[in-house]
């Protein structure tokens, strides 16, 4: 028997626009930015002596997938809510899929999770965002700035460092299962899945 629900998995590189495309659905979205380590986590990576957020390795992967596998299967879970500027989880909340045939997960390590949800049977679909370069490091700056995620400067050299590994990152994330697409291209694609569970009546 097929799960009551499924997800589609939203990958991209940072500040590509995976909220807001995810929001344009119109589905219930589960932030996996909230599945970052806690920054005290002996098993976090480093580089140069600071702790790399930018590897898999700083993210929750396996507490992920069982968030999802829980939503799939009964449409409700308890979920972290995590403070990036505090560098840990604060809270919990009730998410709750409210009958939704469908759910976006969205986060830049999205595609880590492909092929675990693949094999589990939760997967609908699974994309990474792509735009120009230029714009989604300019989009990021500004939001990071706004959010006071860091220092002005650490946002800025980060930023530059994100930029320069953008292609690399889209390589990755397709190499896991994820399929490259425009925005628009994202949107149609999860109207088709949700014309596809919910085909009209004939008659």
């Amino acid at each position: 028997m097929s799960p009551p629900h499924r997800v589609v998995l939203l990958a991209g590189p940072s500040g590509s626009g995976k909220s807001y495309i995810a929001q344009q659905t119109g589905l219930p979205v589960l932030c996996l930015d909230d599945f970052y380590k806690d920054g005290d986590d002996p098993t976090l990576p480093r580089r140069n002596g600071q702790i790399d957020w930018e590897s898999p390795d700083s993210w929750d992967a396996r507490a992920a997938v069982d968030v999802i596998d829980q939503l799939v299967r009964h449409g409700r879970a308890e979920v972290p809510v995590y403070a990036i500027n505090k560098d840990r989880r604060v809270a919990t909340r009730r998410f709750e899929l409210a009958g939704s045939p469908l759910f976006v997960a969205e986060g830049i390590f999205a595609a880590e999770i492909v092929g675990e949800c693949r094999q589990r049977g939760l997967l609908a679909g699974a994309y990474a965002l792509r735009r120009p370069r230029g714009a989604t490091f300019l989009r990021r700056l500004a939001r990071d700035l706004a959010e006071q995620r860091k220092g002005p400067r650490v946002l800025v050299r980060r930023g530059v460092a994100l930029l320069r590994a953008e292609p690399a990152v889209l390589r990755r994330q397709t190499g896991l299962g994820a399929e490259a697409a425009r925005g628009r291209e994202v949107l149609r694609r999860v109207a088709g899945l949700l014309a596809a569970d919910h085909p009209p009546r004939v008659g």
